[in-house]
């Protein structure tokens, strides 16, 4: 059974010459797991130690990691928490350094009039934008590892942090304030955009210290990308009120899409023929220039800024027609130079706004993560995932001192910065000396810019999140799972909001996992004539099948959402149901079993882990065989899943003879006991090699 076909010489008893060699000339022995490790060695599993010497032991595991954070062992760590430490003395001044520059300064200029405008999306006013632009990308330069990735203001972060903004801080129903009244409006949003900065930077440093930079995973990519989508459809409907000069108040919660689409509907008798002009050219220089960046993207030697362009023109016709005074067009106003006083954020609001830091760190880790891996793979570099909750952390925690929202990395700057020939973390550099430029001396220039031209910067910059609706059809074909998660989320995130729409998406997808994994069913295995190998009887009708024998594969974790299943599928492989001669398969009409099972050979190759109800449904399965006279027989179990089985009983149901390391031994071991009943293994296995 365990050999190569016309192969009849077996070894005898105590001669082991061809263990090594399970497909040479002659056949080997039945490995049982005991016998495996009585030939070859393997990891024996450790007497547990009494609770004196565990804590004895660990303390001195402390003490060996005391040690190694002196000398070496600090440097090795300060090289881990500052990236630069180890890229810049490799640095290629000569080669990188002109791409860098580049690259950081045209990020830079795209970051000026990109700020401002998310600004308007998280209810702070512009200038915010511009601090969000500058220090997380300083900050994130030190500690990040990801070469080519490009932080800042995110639309989706924004949106998100918008909502909580006009939750907490609504705008007064009395349309017409005063100055004071204004900018004491705006000091309480920016505080509580700044909170929420606080609150998700502390909770990504919370998930670094505990090493969680995993939970990235949990986010797959059709959740993203719906979201993504969604929140891009979210932008365009909340800049309606900005395209058309209408003066109403931000929809938040439950429906708020549909809200703001009814309230503009209203209110569009009143809209202002001048800022409607406005967002329309400005609409028609973006887009095309954006579609001509994408189409000529190998062919420009850096993208056209059409943000800048329209930046420029659009406050230069405002300054001279006097738009702001004879049209009432809204503008940015003046913007204060230099930089905010360090202030940390009010810390009673934390209780207040968690719920919405949660979501946003989670997106914020997600998005960044995933993106660096792009380009991480594309360059063939690597990435610590923690090391990213570290910096990203603490881009939001620091940053927060300085009045910033919450930020992240984009993928359009992202994208710009690499087109643009940028090499290192060196090109966020430059791109702060930009930001820093108008902070400073450039400010009083968007004086005059409108708020129309911002919302259609929101709006064009939703592109590319848009066009991914494209990729629908292909996902279709590829998994229909996949697809049910991509449309879950995003119906999700477009009706409800944009915090329970990822809810709902994460929760959808891993509810997808689990019920394909209960829906695994177990398989019975064949052997392929002349072979080792063993395939699925189902659709073969040349597989060989012994009566008498059963052999299993169980292919999915065995754990308490399985358990059933696994019952009820070995009950009916196994007539272990009503003790009947005729059964009903679970999908098909009744069958006539020609023999009662013997022996069956349960392979748990697939079984990943298994929990405490798992394990007590085998011992339960190992009781019910041994009454029914029926010999089971374990096989390919791995270390975890075989120390929960012993740890819960399985030892006093079977014995260590009936553990193999694989399915053919467990197969040969089956058909020797079958053929011969009490012969011993070497006869059995002759009688195998006869083919009966």
């Amino acid at each position: 059974m365990s050999g190569i076909q016309g192969t009849r010489t077996y070894p005898g008893a105590g001669d082991t010459s061809d263990l090594k060699y399970p497909l040479g000339t002659r056949l080997r022995e039945a490995l049982t797991e005991v016998r495996f490790h009585q030939l070859f060695g393997g990891e024996e599993q450790e007497p547990e130690l009494p609770a004196e010497r565990r804590f004895s032991r660990l303390f001195g595991l402390w003490r060996l990691r005391a040690r190694a954070c002196s000398g070496t062992g600090a440097w090795r760590l300060l090289l881990a928490r500052l990236p630069p430490l180890h890229w810049l003395p490799h640095y290629r001044w000569r080669a990188w350094l002109l791409g860098d520059a580049v690259a950081g300064v045209t990020v830079g200029i795209v970051h000026v009039p990109q700020g401002m405008a998310f600004a308007l999306l998280a209810s702070v006013p512009p200038v915010f934008g511009l601090y969000t632009s500058f220090f997380p990308v300083l900050i994130y330069s030190l500690l990040g590892t990801g070469r080519h990735l490009s932080t800042g203001t995110f639309a989706i972060l924004s949106l998100m942090t918008g909502s909580a903004v006009e939750r907490l801080v609504p705008e007064p129903l009395v349309g017409n304030l005063s100055g004071i009244e204004k900018e004491q409006l705006d000091a309480q949003r920016v505080g509580v955009a700044a909170a929420v900065a606080f609150g998700s930077g502390a909770l990504m440093l919370g998930m670094f210290v505990l090493q969680l930079g995993v939970l990235s995973t949990f986010l797959s990519e059709p959740v993203v990308k719906a979201l993504t989508s969604g929140v891009a459809l979210h932008v365009l409907v909340s800049q309606l009120p900005s395209l058309l000069g209408l003066s109403l108040p931000r929809q938040i919660g439950c429906f708020s899409l549909f809200k703001t689409l009814a309230a503009v509907l209203t209110a569009l008798p009143r809209s202002s023929p001048a800022e409607l002009t406005i967002s329309a050219l400005s609409l028609a220089l973006l887009v095309p220039v954006k579609e001509l960046n994408v189409r000529f993207r190998d062919r420009l030697p850096t993208p056209i800024p059409g943000e800048v362009v329209m930046v420029l023109l659009a406050s230069m016709l405002c300054f001279a027609s006097s738009l702001d005074t004879r049209y009432h067009v809204q503008i940015v106003g003046l913007l204060p130079g230099g930089f905010p006083q360090p202030l940390l954020p009010n810390l009673a609001e934390l209780p207040r706004i968690l719920a919405d830091s949660l979501p946003i760190a989670l997106v914020t880790f997600a998005v960044s993560a995933s993106l660096a891996s792009i380009y991480a793979d594309k360059y063939s570099y690597t990435i610590d995932s923690n090391q990213e909750l570290l910096a990203h952390g603490a881009s939001n925690l620091i940053s927060s001192l300085f009045s910033c929202f919450p930020n992240s990395a984009t993928l359009a700057t992202t994208s710009l910065l690499v087109d643009a020939g940028g090499k290192t973390q060196l090109a966020g550099l430059f791109s702060c000396i930009v930001v820093l430029s108008v902070l400073l001396w450039l400010g009083p220039f968007f004086y005059y810019l409108p708020k129309a031209v911002l919302a259609c910067i929101n709006i064009s910059s939703m592109r590319q999140m848009f066009f991914q609706m494209q990729e629908l059809p292909q996902l279709w074909h590829i998994s229909r799972v996949d697809f049910a998660v991509w449309m879950v989320t995003w119906v999700a995130v477009v009706t409800l909001n944009v915090d329970l729409g990822l809810a709902v998406g994460v929760v959808f997808s891993m509810m997808t996992v689990v019920c394909r994994t209960r829906r695994v069913q177990c398989l019975a295995l064949g052997q392929a004539e002349g072979t080792e190998l063993y395939r699925p009887l189902r659709g073969s009708h040349k597989l060989l099948q012994v009566p008498g024998l059963c052999i299993l594969s169980y292919p999915t974790p065995l754990y308490f959402g399985t358990r059933g299943q696994f019952r009820r599928n070995l009950e009916w492989h196994l007539g272990l149901g009503e003790g009947e001669k005729e059964t009903s398969k679970p999908d098909g009409p009744t069958v006539a079993v020609a023999e009662p099972v013997r022996v069956v050979v349960l392979d748990f190759s697939g079984v990943t882990f298994a929990d405490a109800a798992g394990a007590r449904e085998v011992v339960q399965l190992a009781s019910r065989c041994r009454d029914a006279r029926i010999r089971l027989l374990l096989a390919q179990c791995n270390a975890s899943v075989l120390g929960t089985l012993t740890r819960a009983g399985l030892l006093d149901r079977v014995t260590p003879d009936q553990l193999f390391v694989s399915v053919q031994d467990a197969a040969a071991y089956a058909l020797g006991s079958l053929v011969r009943g009490s012969s011993t293994r070497s006869e059995s296995r002759e009688a195998l090699g006869c083919g009966k």
